[in-house]
């Protein structure tokens, strides 16, 4: 079965892009062998005058290389091989004598965006599933088609840097701005437009401009502006990894070799450190990681677990409301919202609206999608308005009679098959589940604050827990988008066991005298984002102080005695970030922290 299907209409070649049998396009050795042959009969074709490159995937361009065809090369010399045969073929398309037209709609990651970067032309949809990123970086890589040789020189230095070096997403908008797109149309004008632009092309009506800004262009054709945004570049980067991940040096090394000596100079550059990282011990953890979080994003197929589609959240505070938002914007739920009296649950659809109008402003959604994504969330003045709810989540506080009372007024309203899932940190679940007539409808989901950022999801099973509860529970976190874990019931879960163990030996060194400042900077020099003593502090010292009260008899079964010294500040009003005191110090009007000295 073929990779590549050519449809003619007029003068112009459709090329679409459908690998069989799967759900996104990848790059793969098959396609690059592919690839050749037919762009050999475009180019002799004379009643061909223009090509326009479009997939039939529902929402992907091209995802990017295929990662396991990648991780089964075992040596240097077949990487080398992968690669240069790409790079020929992405040449081939940079130099063909007739125009090609990328009409985009969906994700062009990675490879799959080095594609549309030796096209001609790019057109996308101005469509919230529309993105563009190189994340390679994450993967411990670098762009090995040519990225980190064509991007710089389409939209200037600091702005490829920052894709490059971070891997994040640029929606369409954005990428228009900065020049990666050349046009934006709604979807379903997207293969009309490209044909369109196709013919102009052809019939040299159309010329295309480069679109960098002038501070941008200066950059680029300055050497004393190349050498500070290297520099500049280089320390960010020296800062976020403390040397620790080599590919975004490597990443700066490409991009100055082609800068300074030359494309050919750079993609030389590019090859060889593109092979090197894929056997770099840091890369092969990372993708392996990669591979887990994919995992714990599939679905599971249990015959009676059906997907819910109305669900309920209790509390409204900031977990309550960001189980809301990731439950109306990502899984697409329709979502009754109760708290204790109407005026905290209007907060927490106002917080709702805020987190939904983030996204408005950096161009992920549209407006009209932002309205249909909050007409799904409505609030509840009683528990009878659960009667229709399939899943109910309660985010309330966390104290064991609060949540037996919660459960017990739930239960009586909802479908008898109806699932209860306590999102709490620390608490059993079994000890929850004692106040329900139903136990084996009984889990925990144990979100992380914020919800809307944090990926990971914590699905609790007890030995009551029925198989269909787990699965409801576990398929629909992945569909709020969250990587998602199943572990057995017990003191902290996984996440909080390991966590408080971590964080009470590093409040036993603050007792040691060791300073707040060489903790943290010890460990985010191993690698943590962050150190465990401004960790407690953005937890909040309460919640610490919570969760050791809860643990203690696993830290002694342990040989291990809790650190008393959270509660002691608590006592004395420092409670973290959350009221501007704590171990650090906090000024209001900014984000930074210092060191407590007293």
């Amino acid at each position: 079965m073929s990779y590549l299907d050519i449809e003619k209409r007029n003068h112009t070649a459709i090329l679409w892009l459908d690998r069989p049998g799967e759900k996104v396009n990848t790059l793969t050795s098959e396609l690059i062998t592919e690839f050749s042959p037919i762009l050999d009969q475009l180019e002799s074709d004379e009643d061909v005058h223009a090509i326009v490159m479009i997939s039939r995937k529902p929402d992907t361009f091209i995802a990017g290389a295929d990662l396991e065809m990648l991780k089964k090369m075992k040596t240097h010399e077949e990487v080398t091989e992968f690669n240069t045969k790409g790079n020929d073929v992405l040449d081939r398309i940079d130099k063909f004598p007739k125009p090609v037209i990328a009409a985009i709609h969906g994700a062009a990651l990675g490879g799959g965006l080095e594609v549309t970067l030796a096209c001609d032309y790019r057109i996308a949809t101005k469509n919230s599933k529309t993105k563009f990123a190189l994340p390679e970086v994450q993967l411990g890589l670098l762009p090995g088609g040519g990225g980190t040789q064509r991007l710089p020189r389409l939209i200037g230095l600091p702005k490829a840097l920052d894709m490059m070096l971070t891997g994040r997403n640029i929606y369409a908008v954005p990428a228009k701005r900065m020049g990666l797109i050349n046009e934006l149309i709604h979807r379903e004008g997207l293969l009309p437009a490209a044909l369109k632009v196709a013919e102009d092309m052809a019939n040299d009506t159309l010329h295309v401009h480069n679109k960098k800004s002038f501070t941008d262009s200066l950059i680029n054709q300055t050497f004393f502006g190349r050498q500070f945004v290297y520099a500049k570049a280089r320390k960010n980067v020296e800062k976020k990894t403390k040397g620790n991940y080599p590919a975004p040096f490597k990443i700066l090394e490409c991009v100055k070799t082609g800068m300074e000596k030359g494309f050919k100079a750079g993609r030389n550059t590019e090859a060889r450190h593109f092979t090197s990282l894929v056997f770099s011990p840091e890369s092969k953890q990372l993708v392996n990681l990669f591979f887990a979080m994919q995992a714990s994003r599939k679905t599971v197929d249990v015959g009676n677990a059906k997907l819910p589609e109305t669900i309920g959240v209790l509390g409204a505070g900031l977990m309550g409301s960001g189980i809301c938002y990731v439950s109306t914007a990502n899984a697409g739920a329709h979502v009754l919202l109760k708290d204790q009296n109407l005026d905290d649950t209007a907060r927490g659809l106002k917080n709702i609206w805020d987190d939904l109008e983030k996204r408005v402003k950096k161009h992920a959604i549209s407006r009209f999608e932002r309205d249909i994504m909050m007409s799904r969330v409505m609030p509840a003045k009683s528990y009878e308005e659960l009667k229709n709810c399939e899943l109910v989540i309660e985010a309330v506080f966390e104290d064991i009679e609060v949540k037996h009372q919660v459960l017990k007024e739930t239960e009586a309203q909802i479908p008898k098959d109806g699932i209860f899932a306590s999102n709490t940190s620390s608490l059993p679940i079994s000890e929850i589940a004692k106040a329900a007539k139903r136990p084996e409808n009984v889990v925990g989901m144990h979100y992380f604050s914020p919800v809307p950022k944090m990926p990971l999801l914590e699905i609790i099973k007890t030995d009551k827990s029925s198989d269909r509860a787990i699965a409801i529970a576990r398929n629909f976190g992945v569909k709020q988008g969250k990587n998602v874990i199943v572990v057995n019931d017990g003191p902290g879960f996984y996440t909080t066991r390991i966590l408080a163990f971590y964080i009470n030996e590093a409040i036993r060194m603050l007792e040691e005298r060791i300073s707040v400042g060489d903790i943290d900077k010890a460990m985010t020099a191993f690698g943590f984002p962050v150190g465990p003593v401004k960790l407690l502090d953005e937890v909040g010292l309460d919640v610490g102080a919570h969760v050791n009260e809860t643990l203690t008899d696993l830290f002694a079964k342990r040989g291990i005695e809790p650190s008393p010294m959270a509660g002691k500040m608590i006592d004395a009003g420092y409670r973290g970030r959350k009221n501007q005191k704590g171990f650090y110090k906090y000024d209001d009007k900014s984000k930074h922290s210092r060191e407590v000295n007293e």
